[in-house]
């Protein structure tokens, strides 16, 4: 009999995420408790979480969370830091020794603004400095891996079973308006403290569930615009393709999900004259970002939260609300497990994006 990792399940891995639209904030408890019930979905090689609204104190800062492998690798981090950037404030992340999670890399915290002469001279906006930065670490420095980049928010992921990773991390310290959520079960590609999930590049992070086979031409599409695919994993290229086409070239959340779970050409042809003008160009525009293969995700950013199924719905995902508060994960089990009464419960069709922003007063 073959034993518990030794047997393949494509439709592993975990995902679970959380707003409360009218900005209250809650601790990492519940959101520990949804993905810790799909424990069976993966298997103990990464977990993560997304906290938004973690860091008030420094909202108006740049959060960078790192790995390294050795103090050598965490010298040169701070000298590049310090060349680059105002450090407001730095420390180790803090974390609780507990056996299931080994091999931990040293983790460490800053809080930093771009220097105001070298964005000047760079003739950036913050943004695109800052991605820019993050970019050179990951690359150009060895035993170097900024995992987290976003204002008011953090990324927290391991080797290790999701609940465990919540335990290590301490997150029933932190308290966010959003949380999003990640059990692994990497089928193609190592598993490794890196290559867990959520992947972030400033405000926007990402879990997935499912396997792309669009990978290569997604990932040669966006690394000619200066993205660096070095994470041994397909997820990561879905984090850039939404950094690149919200924030740079200005598309809305629902274009984007238009481009990456594109309706397929019949059904374009069918609709009426707007809609079908607005999916040909976009489709015709960006035919390299179209996302194939089976697919569910969320996406995290500073105000909300989107969640997606590829056109087919290959991948389970199941939405609920309950007053202000509202749940996505891979299973209902899991919304139910912390929040029994809901007032509505539904499954998104393929390539139908759930979009959930903060009420307008909480984003002013």
């Amino acid at each position: 009999m073959r034993k518990e990792g030794q047997i393949r399940i494509p439709s592993g891995c975990a995902i679970s995420g959380i707003i409360n639209k009218d900005g209250r904030r809650t601790d990492g408890g519940a959101i520990a408790k949804s993905i810790a019930v799909m424990h069976d979905r993966s298997n103990g090689l990464g977990g993560g979480f997304a906290g938004y609204g973690i860091y008030p104190e420094y909202k108006d800062f740049y959060a960078f969370h790192v790995f390294y492998t050795d103090a050598q690798a965490k010298q040169e981090s701070e000298s590049f830091l310090e060349a680059h950037f105002d450090i407001i404030n730095l420390s180790k992340i803090p974390t609780k020794k507990i056996p299931e999670i080994t091999d931990e890399p040293l983790i460490w915290r800053y809080f930093v603004a771009p220097l105001p002469t070298k964005l000047n001279d760079s003739q950036l906006d913050e943004a695109e400095y800052t991605l820019r930065c993050v970019f050179a670490m990951n690359t150009r420095l060895k035993g170097v891996y900024v995992f987290s980049s976003g204002k008011n928010m953090g990324v927290f992921k391991a080797v290790g079973f999701p609940e465990d990773v919540a335990r290590f991390y301490k997150l029933d310290e932190y308290s966010g308006y959003s949380w999003v959520a990640h059990g692994r079960y990497p089928t193609n590609t190592p598993g490794w403290w890196g290559g867990a999930h959520p992947f972030a590049i400033l405000d926007f992070s990402v879990v997935h569930n499912g396997e792309i086979s669009s990978y290569d031409a997604n990932r040669r599409f966006i690394e000619m615009f200066g993205y660096k695919c070095s994470l041994q994993t397909d997820t990561e290229v879905i984090t850039y393709i939404w950094d690149y086409l919200v924030r740079r070239k200005g598309l809305t959340l629902n274009e984007t999900a238009e481009v990456i779970a594109a309706p397929f050409w019949e059904k374009i042809n069918a609709m009426e004259a707007e809609d079908r003008e607005r999916l040909t160009y976009l489709r015709t525009t960006y035919p390299s970002l179209l996302i194939t293969g089976p697919f569910s995700i969320i996406v995290g950013f500073n105000g909300g939260l989107l969640a997606l199924n590829d056109r087919l719905k290959l991948r389970s995902m199941v939405v609920g609300e309950k007053d202000k508060t509202v749940y996505i994960a891979s299973e209902e089990c899991a919304i139910r497990e912390i929040e029994m009464s809901l007032d509505r419960v539904w499954a998104p069709v393929g390539g139908e994006a759930v979009i959930v922003t903060l009420d307008e007063e909480e984003k002013k």
